[in-house]
């Protein structure tokens, strides 16, 4: 059974859940997403496998998932960014935010997310059950396919995009 670390608006645990009930309650809880690129620039994005729980076969950053119960929060990305990708990295903190959404199977995401950097000059091996597709794309490339098809890319990673390239949330929704 896989346990979340559930939170309050500051950030402060407040006990553990199993996963699928806090995504069922929309209970608040840790979660990390990692974003790699290259020295060139260009960010690694992977397409979800069709198998998971949620946002199935959506294009998102490098790595998404949450701590362990008392695990640190770094460490996990490391963790998860070798069992999805099999890539070793020393991710950088950059940033943290709560968002919430409802998604599909009457599940919600509802995360405190904390956003790392890293760069990687390899190819991933990706963990077919976790990624069906992969690429490293220039970020006005992205920016523009995000722009001209959002729901192709995973909620919270058009939040992180606006973060790091302010107005992009902006110009999609004045586009429809």
């Amino acid at each position: 059974m896989e346990e979340v670390v559930l939170v309050d608006e500051n950030d402060s645990e407040v006990g553990t859940m199993e996963k699928m009930a806090a995504h069922r309650e929309g209970r608040l809880h840790r979660a990390f997403s990692v974003l790699v690129y290259n020295s060139k620039g260009d960010l690694l994005i992977h397409r979800r496998a069709a198998s998971k729980y949620h946002s199935a076969g959506l294009w998102t950053n490098a790595c998404c998932s949450h701590p362990r119960p008392g695990e640190n929060i770094r460490d996990a990305a490391v963790r998860r960014l070798k069992e999805e990708m099999n890539i070793l990295v020393e991710p950088e903190f950059l940033y943290k935010f709560v968002y919430r959404i409802n998604l599909e199977d009457s599940l919600v995401e509802h995360e405190m997310d904390y956003v790392f950097r890293a760069t990687f000059d390899g190819e991933p091996s990706p963990n077919a059950n976790e990624v069906q597709a992969w690429r490293f794309v220039s970020v006005d490339e992205l920016l523009r396919d995000v722009a001209g098809s959002p729901f192709k890319y995973t909620y919270w990673f058009r939040i992180i995009l606006d973060r790091r390239y302010p107005g992009l949330l902006e110009a999609i929704w004045h586009s429809k």
